[in-house]
């Protein structure tokens, strides 16, 4: 295998040149516009909550509804990563996946916007296929920083699309249409933008370095690789657990932000879209943060240090809930959300900085196993904050608590164990920014 098809073991990250650099850039555009138009109607529910009457406790249900049924899409989407390749997987999730996103402005019921919401919801499995293919791209000592790379900056649409739907909202109220029509018309813009996108990952990127599966023999030589004993694995089950903690909270975040800042602070709607994307806009150096201290802790302890940096991001992450839950005043409510936000997405990144190495050979189902756990902690929280007894304040409280608690489950995890792989191929690496 030559230079230009193998993965790379430096991260240029203001570069287009190769496959891999190219797919890189292409896979987290695809789940940044994925994310965008998976949480497109978050910043808008105060409008919606109003125009189609729902009830504190419906909102919940369709908090529930819009991460629930991710968790069986992601377990599917990694599997078919594993059979298909990313490529195709890719393109025919962002083609179907469009179709919910541009007909939910048809709803005008609470059960019709449910099951609308439940259809946008498999987009979010668009994660599985980003780090499974940045995965295949990148050389073991830096698929840590790649996957926290690709992951934060997708991560970062549910900042973007808090900020800039408000605001295409605003526009089309402004040229003369009711709130209850901009809402509906404002979501044609994500499933445009996903059909473009679609359009970009089938014509400019490839499965692996190599090429696509059905042109290295990979789909009959390797899917059957795929063995679901992995499920028997501990780590997989901690690291499930981790991740329902970091990103079930983000997506639990993104879902509530914008009412709780409405309710708790009295802000406009677009005030509160704006926090609540200051929010998701850490994205754009957390995440990738926690993947690069991860490569660097692993480089110098194994790991067994990786698992450390983890436990101790959750710790912190689950304390600033806490601190969160107590804010008084908006000022407070900001600085204390900033906080823990640092520690949540640096664990984000710090999870996938473990997850390509518990079994080399199952990347794609071990991928959507752990990114299936975060969906199944952001829709066991969403029941929280569907509690006509519990307030949100409260809600944020519990979730801290959960967030420690499973802090220690993984600090007395032993990740050290590697399959397929040895321990010098996590030497440290530095991403570079090179042309």
């Amino acid at each position: 295998m030559n230079s230009i098809a193998k993965p790379l073991d430096k991260l240029n990250i203001f570069s287009l040149k190769g496959v891999q650099m190219r797919t890189f850039h292409i896979t987290w555009l695809m789940f940044f516009v994925c994310f965008f138009g998976w949480f497109g109607l978050a910043p808008l529910m105060p409008t919606i909550r109003v125009e189609l009457g729902l009830t504190k406790g419906q909102v919940g249900n369709i908090i529930i509804a819009s991460v629930a049924s991710t968790i069986i899409a992601r377990l599917i989407i990694g599997k078919l990563c594993d059979v298909w390749g990313p490529r195709k997987t890719a393109v025919r999730l962002l083609i179907v996946g469009s179709v919910p996103v541009f007909c939910v402005g048809l709803a005008h019921s609470y059960i019709t916007f449910l099951l609308f919401r439940l259809g946008i919801g498999v987009i979010g499995a668009s994660f599985v296929i980003t780090q499974y293919h940045t995965s295949m791209m990148f050389a073991p000592k830096i698929k840590g920083t790649a996957n926290a790379v690709t992951g934060g900056w997708g991560n970062l649409g549910g900042g973007v699309t808090n900020m800039v739907m408000p605001l295409i909202f605003a526009a089309i109220v402004g040229f003369g249409y009711t709130k209850g029509e901009a809402w509906r018309y404002a979501m044609i813009i994500p499933g445009v933008m996903m059909l473009a996108i679609a359009f970009l990952y089938h014509r400019y990127t490839k499965d692996t370095p190599a090429g696509n599966f059905d042109e290295i023999g990979h789909s009959k030589a390797e899917s059957k690789t795929t063995d679901w004993k992995v499920l028997a694995d501990w780590r997989v089950w901690a690291l499930t657990l981790a991740y329902a903690c970091c990103f079930g909270m983000e997506l639990t975040f993104d879902n509530v932000a914008s009412l709780h800042f409405v309710d708790s602070f009295h802000l406009s709607q677009s005030s509160a879209g704006f926090w609540a994307g200051i929010f998701g806009f850490m994205n754009i150096f957390a995440r990738a943060l926690g993947g690069i201290v991860s490569d660097r802790v692993g480089g110098k302890f194994g790991m067994r240090g990786k698992g450390l940096l983890l436990a101790g991001m959750l710790l912190l992450e689950g304390v600033g809930l806490i601190v969160f839950a107590q804010a008084g005043s908006l000022v407070f409510a900001i600085v204390s959300m900033l906080t823990f936000a640092l520690f949540l997405k640096m664990s984000n990144g710090a999870t996938y900085g473990i997850v390509p190495f518990i079994n080399t050979k199952n990347v794609g189902l071990i991928s959507g196993i752990v990114g299936a756990g975060g969906n199944l902690g952001g829709m066991l929280f969403g029941f929280l904050f569907k509690s006509s007894t519990i307030s949100y304040a409260q809600a944020f409280t519990y979730i801290g608590i959960a967030v420690i608690v499973v802090s220690v489950i993984v600090l007395l995890t032993r990740f050290s164990k590697i399959f397929g792989l040895h321990q010098e191929q996590l030497a440290p690496v530095t991403m570079e920014a090179s042309l």
